[in-house]
């Protein structure tokens, strides 16, 4: 048995090694698990940083295509390179894991390298080691949710993370289930040349997203290209070399009907990752959908294990994770930390982009509030006709009577970036008028903003 930590952390990606570092400048010496060979977990290797560099990538080389020629840039004859796509990619990933790992340094972190699994209250087993600690914190993520009938091989049945690494452009990939990650991944293909087909139980898309700016991005993604079979259950996928036959059932009932394709995406959503770790043993509790069960503080039911991130209730999101793995580090260290679950932005990077904060229109009807709905569209934008992206809009929803901002849902160039703006607006429970009054720079997308801000009260200057 080694020295002991005052924390050791299970599991290095955003939730965990924020908790890591956190902890580390409040002064505790701590200790951070992790089985793969570098840091940043799911989401720097095979989640977030990679699938973004592809979709910039792809974005590029889709402007290169048919986009430039309105700014009077001729390109001709524009050709995929996708080898060194793909190249790009892992050095944009080996540079932010390589910078998890010089911060671990900075902050004089212990690298513990193998899977964890925890013997009891302030011990755990690493490779064979045993360490202890007076904290333990779970921060293990998520994994791809399966689907019966649906066997992955990562070769032509995928998850997210062979998504990522096709040797080439699929003729035909099938998305199943029209969350962010399929619809990310599904674009990225899309615009590289693969027709792509949608598939979804639920009669909408990115469902938890507002009804109406749902609505609005289906009909974009179909306008470049994407097709969307709603409704539908996959009940079974069978492979016969390097054809994959889908069968499908519509969701209220009918006759079956089947799909053919080259490359299938899973992506119906994740759930938590916790095999090995021993919380049966330990007594740790969980609940129906195997999350870890804690308390405001993030305490399990077993005293110093905690737990963080995708493992617990919550959006399954990587600022997220860093929000509560700082916070937890806090409350370690005698500290009073305040989350805001209801100010967490949600960004789907797609082109436009989709983001959202706060409530939906559903949400408030749901729970009997009267609301003010503000929005104004990019069309009437000047930066955005400038820069040729005048799809989409910013919707602000506003307390009828208290003129509170309670939701704001962007869809447009740059959506993930000003949606910043409503998120502090929120946090700080700004009015409508707040943000309608604030000086915001001409000519900028973010003054789209501020016109949706003004149309809650109907006086927007721009329509």
């Amino acid at each position: 048995m080694s020295d002991g930590f005052d924390l050791i952390v299970i599991g290095a990606g955003p939730g965990g090694y924020v908790c890591a570092i956190r902890a580390a400048q409040l002064g505790m010496r701590v200790a951070c698990v992790e089985k793969r060979e570098t840091l940043g977990g799911t989401c720097l290797n095979i989640g977030c940083i990679p699938s973004k560099a592809l979709l910039q990538s792809s974005e590029n080389f889709t402007e290169a295509a048919h986009g430039f020629a309105a700014h009077g840039i001729l390109v001709d004859n524009v050709r995929l390179d996708l080898a060194r796509m793909h190249q790009r990619k892992s050095e944009v990933v080996t540079a932010n894991v390589r910078g998890v790992e010089f911060l671990f340094k900075k902050n004089n972190i212990t690298w513990l390298k193998g899977a964890a699994t925890i013997a009891g209250p302030g011990r755990v087993v690493v490779a064979g080691s045993e360490y202890t600690a007076h904290a333990i914190v779970i921060a293990t993520g998520s994994e791809s949710t399966p689907l019966a009938g649906v066997p992955v091989d990562e070769d032509r049945i995928v998850t997210s993370t062979g998504a990522l690494e096709f040797p080439s452009v699929p003729d035909h990939l099938v998305v199943i289930g029209a969350g962010v990650i399929g619809l990310e991944l599904g674009s990225v293909w899309r615009r590289l040349g693969a027709r792509v087909t949608v598939i979804e139980y639920l009669d909408r898309i990115v469902p938890g997203i507002d009804a109406e700016t749902a609505t609005a991005f289906q009909r974009l993604l179909t306008r470049q290209g994407l097709s969307f079979k709603l409704g539908q259950k996959v009940t079974a996928a069978t492979r016969e070399n390097s054809t994959i036959t889908l069968t499908l059932e519509p969701a209220k009932g009918g006759p079956a009907t089947t799909l053919t394709a080259d490359r299938v995406l899973l992506a119906i959503g994740r759930r938590p990752h916790t095999e090995g770790l021993g919380l049966a043993a330990c007594g740790i509790a969980t609940d129906a959908r195997g999350r870890i069960v804690t308390d405001a503080r993030f305490a399990t039911n077993v005293p110093g294990i905690y737990a963080i991130g995708d493992v617990i209730a919550g959006a399954m999101l990587a600022h997220k994770a860093e929000d509560e793995g700082a916070a937890l580090a806090e409350i370690l260290a005698g500290q009073k930390p305040h989350i805001n679950y209801e100010a967490i932005p949600s960004v789907i990077y797609t082109w436009p982009e989709l983001a959202a904060v706060g409530a939906t229109e559903e949400d408030l009807k749901s729970r009997g509030i009267a609301y003010t709905v503000g929005k104004f569209p990019f069309t009437a934008n000047g930066r955005a006709r400038a820069m040729g992206m005048v799809d989409g809009f910013v919707k602000l929803l506003a307390d009828k009577h208290t003129d509170r901002l309670l939701g704001a849902h962007i869809l447009g160039a740059d959506a993930g970036t000003l949606i910043a703006e409503c998120v502090t607006a929120l946090e700080f429970g700004a009015s409508a008028e707040d943000v309608a009054r604030i000086c915001h720079a001409h000519p900028t997308l973010s003054e789209a903003v501020k016109e949706a801000a003004l149309a809650v009260e109907g006086r927007a200057l721009h329509i």
